[in-house]
């Protein structure tokens, strides 16, 4: 038993320390995020990562699968992925590049278009909600933090 408590009250969460305490909650993060982008796969038809390249893909039509990939912060692999999937449902299309045979340039389809604008209940309209209700030098510490670990992860995610 990790400590007393009264019935109905939920347990305490043990400390760890610094290091293991913020991975518990990024960990934490990542699956509500998981649970999030499952929900709206069901409710809109998409999954959180498929609407985020919708939502580039409307501002930037005819980009690069490998720019893509650059804006995602993902490998190429990664992106062709989900590229794949939205051109099987018919969201995307991709064309190849007449400058350059080698590359595939992508653009919203009429049906990736319906999904591109903006909507309740997607991960983005609950992160903006979250963002309006917090300072602006908190967001920015945030994102600085975040993208430091992102860093020390390296490439392939694992620490070096």
């Amino acid at each position: 038993m990790i400590g007393a408590r009264s019935a109905g009250e939920p347990a305490p969460f043990p400390r760890f320390g610094r290091g293991l305490d913020f991975l518990r909650l990024l960990w934490a993060v990542d699956h509500a995020l998981q649970r999030a982008s499952f929900e709206m796969d069901h409710a809109i038809g998409v999954t959180g990562p498929q609407r985020l390249v919708i939502r580039i893909l409307g501002r930037f039509p005819g980009i690069s699968t490998g720019d893509l990939a650059r804006l995602l912060v993902v490998h190429p692999s990664t992106a062709t992925g989900l590229i794949k999937r939205l051109g099987r449902r018919g969201l995307i299309r991709r064309r190849m590049d007449p400058k350059d045979r080698r590359r595939f340039l992508l653009a919203l389809t009429d049906r990736g278009r319906a999904l591109e604008a903006e909507m309740p209940g997607t991960i983005e309209s609950s992160i903006d909600q979250l963002l309006n209700s917090i300072p602006e030098a908190s967001i920015a510490m945030t994102v600085e933090v975040l993208e430091a670990f992102r860093r020390i992860l390296g490439a392939d995610g694992v620490a070096a």
